[in-house]
C-alpha cells in the first residue's frame, strides 16, 4: 500500500543554507482546477545540530504566531546555526488566506484531522504530510495557536502529558523554556487529533501555545513568543547565548468539561470577568441578553466550578452550546 504523502515540496530539506519554497497541495476546484495550493515553507540549515520544526496558521486566523515565526527566520544568522529550522509560516494556507478557522477548500479544522490521510480532502492530505513526512524528521516543533476571531486565551504553553514519562517530561521542559507564566497541560481531555497528539505518535518533543487571540497581533504577546522560540533555540544548541530560565509558571489542566461555561440560547453575553480571571463556584460571570427576543428578560449567569478563566468568546452574538468562559484547574503536583 502506498503510504507517502500526496504533498511534495518544491526544495529540499537535505540540502544547507536558506531555501524558501512550497508544499503543493495538488487539491483541483473552482479556484484551482490544474494547479496546486502552495503552502510556503522555509528551511534554514546551517552546520551540524537538531531539527526544530515551527508551525502557524494551523487555524488560518491566529496571527501572533506565523508573525513571531516570521520575526525568527528573518533574524537568524545562518552563519552560526548549528541545526536545521523548518518553517511552516501559515501550515494551513487556504484558511490563512481567507482568514478562516477552518479551511475555506473542504470546511474542515486542521488541528482535529490528524493523522489525517493520503487520500482525502485537502485539509486530511495535510495532516497526513506533516505527521509522515515531516514530524518523523524533527528533534523537537512548536506548534503556535491563538484564540483567533471567536475567543481570547490567557497566554500558555501547551506540553502534552503523554503515556511515555521521559517524552513528558521534555515536554515539560519545552513550555517552561518557553517562557509564558502560564502552563496549559494536554492530558485525558486532550483531543487525539491535534498536532500535539501528532508529535506524541511519531515521538518528537512538543508544545503548542494560546496567544491571545481576537483575529489580530498583540505585540506583546508576540514579543513573548519570540523571546521563547529564541528561548528554545538557544537550550537545543542551535544558537549561541544564555537560555534564560524564567520562574516556575502556574500549570492548569481541564479536570472537567463541566466546569465551562456555555450559552445555552441565542444571544449576547455581556461578560463581567475574563481570561486569566481566578474564579469560584457561584461567582458572577456575566449577563446574557436575548437581543433577538427583547421580550424576554436577561439572565444573571454565574461559574459552574471553582477554577481559573483560561479563555473568553469573543463573539458577540452567541448560539447555544457555544463556549463562554473556559474554566481550568490547577494541577496539583511537582513540575
Amino acid at each position: 500500500m502506498t503510504t507517502s504523502s500526496r504533498l511534495s515540496l518544491t526544495i529540499d530539506l537535505a540540502r544547507g543554507g536558506r531555501q524558501v519554497g512550497d508544499a503543493m497541495l495538488r487539491w483541483s476546484d473552482n479556484s484551482n482546477p490544474l494547479g496546486y495550493h502552495p503552502i510556503p515553507v522555509v528551511s534554514i540549515k546551517g552546520a551540524d545540530g537538531p531539527v526544530l520544526l515551527l508551525v502557524g496558521g494551523t487555524h488560518g486566523d491566529e496571527f501572533e504566531g506565523p508573525s513571531a515565526i516570521m520575526r525568527v527566520l528573518h533574524s537568524v544568522d545562518i552563519g552560526n546555526l548549528c541545526g536545521q529550522i523548518i518553517a511552516f509560516p501559515g501550515l494551513n494556507m487556504p484558511a490563512f488566506a481567507a482568514s478562516s478557522r477552518v479551511s475555506p477548500l473542504d470546511g474542515a479544522n486542521l488541528n482535529r484531522a490528524f493523522p489525517g490521510e493520503r487520500d482525502g480532502g485537502p485539509t486530511a492530505m495535510i495532516a497526513h504530510f506533516l505527521e509522515t513526512e515531516i514530524l518523523p524528521n524533527c528533534d523537537a516543533a512548536i506548534d503556535l495557536h491563538s484564540g483567533g476571531k471567536a475567543s481570547f486565551f490567557q497566554p500558555c504553553s501547551l506540553p502534552t502529558l503523554t503515556n511515555d514519562p521521559v517524552l513528558a517530561a521534555k515536554n515539560m521542559e519545552m513550555a517552561h523554556l518557553f517562557g509564558l507564566p502560564l502552563v496549559w497541560r494536554l492530558g485525558s481531555h486532550n483531543d487525539n487529533r491535534s498536532v500535539n497528539a501528532a508529535a506524541e505518535r511519531t515521538g518528537v518533543p512538543m508544545i503548542a501555545t494560546e496567544l491571545g487571540g481576537g483575529g489580530g497581533v498583540d505585540p506583546a504577546i508576540t514579543d513573548q513568543a519570540e523571546a521563547g522560540i529564541w528561548n528554545i533555540l538557544r537550550n537545543l544548541g542551535m544558537v549561541a547565548g544564555d537560555v534564560q530560565h524564567m520562574p516556575k509558571p502556574r500549570v492548569v489542566e481541564i479536570r472537567d468539561p463541566n466546569a465551562t461555561l456555555y450559552a445555552t440560547s441565542e444571544g449576547v453575553f455581556d461578560r463581567a470577568i475574563g481570561a486569566g480571571s481566578d474564579v469560584q463556584a457561584g461567582d458572577f460571570a456575566g449577563w446574557f441578553h436575548h437581543v433577538t427576543e427583547p421580550e424576554r428578560p436577561s439572565v444573571r449567569l454565574s461559574l459552574p466550578q471553582d477554577g481559573m478563566v483560561l479563555a473568553h468568546t469573543n463573539r458577540g452574538l452567541v448560539t447555544r452550546g457555544e463556549m463562554l468562559l473556559l474554566v481550568v484547574q490547577d494541577v496539583d503536583q511537582g513540575l
